[in-house]
């Protein structure tokens, strides 16, 4: 007798959730309290600036900073990703945002991630803040930078609305990508 087992859709999202937060389940047992992301987002920034030469210079001419610390990615064919994280303007919170993504093809392992997404101008700004999810590659495009090998974010050449960087990557898994990522804004009191 043979069994035959049949993959449906909620078996695969299952199986995406249950890889995530198998990952994630010391540090994403429950949905961060504002406070706890907002000391995540700090020690992120704290990071960005020792790892990241001209960072500083970067930050200061933002209109908005995206910062979303510890981001969680796990795969095994079909992947998913989660975080949550604050938009700063003038150095200060002005709103909670998570980013929910899924994909599929050839992916297996899981790695946690710090993600900083620079808003250059109060047109690209203004567009994130009124949607009502926005997602990378459909509502805007994110310029992902690279700064390995030593690279220096050269702010005078930098011609993009949307600056993306992703660092202090922890796993096995090495797609940087953010195409198809939704980042929705949350509601956390205080």
């Amino acid at each position: 007798m043979t069994m035959q087992f049949k993959i449906s859709n909620i078996s695969v999202s299952l199986l995406v959730f249950l890889l995530v937060a198998g990952f994630g389940l010391p540090t994403w047992s429950t949905a961060a309290t504002a406070k706890e992301i907002d000391v995540s987002v700090g020690v992120a920034l704290d990071r960005f600036f020792q790892e990241v030469e001209g960072a500083r210079e970067l930050t200061g001419q933002a209109k908005g900073l995206l910062v979303m610390p510890g981001v969680i990615k796990a795969g095994l064919v079909v992947g998913g990703q989660y975080g949550e994280g604050a938009l700063l303007i003038d150095g200060k919170t002005v709103d909670y945002y998570n980013l929910i993504a899924g994909s599929y093809g050839l992916q297996v392992g899981a790695q946690k991630t710090d993600i900083i997404i620079a808003f250059m101008t109060d047109a690209a700004l203004e567009q994130f803040r009124i949607s009502q999810g926005w997602e990378a590659g459909v509502d805007g495009n994110i310029a992902l930078v690279d700064t390995g090998m030593g690279r220096r974010v050269d702010t005078t050449t930098l011609r993009d609305p949307v600056v993306g960087f992703v660092f202090g990557v922890k796993g096995l898994m090495a797609d940087l990508s953010l195409k198809g990522a939704k980042f929705t804004r949350t509601d956390k009191s205080r």
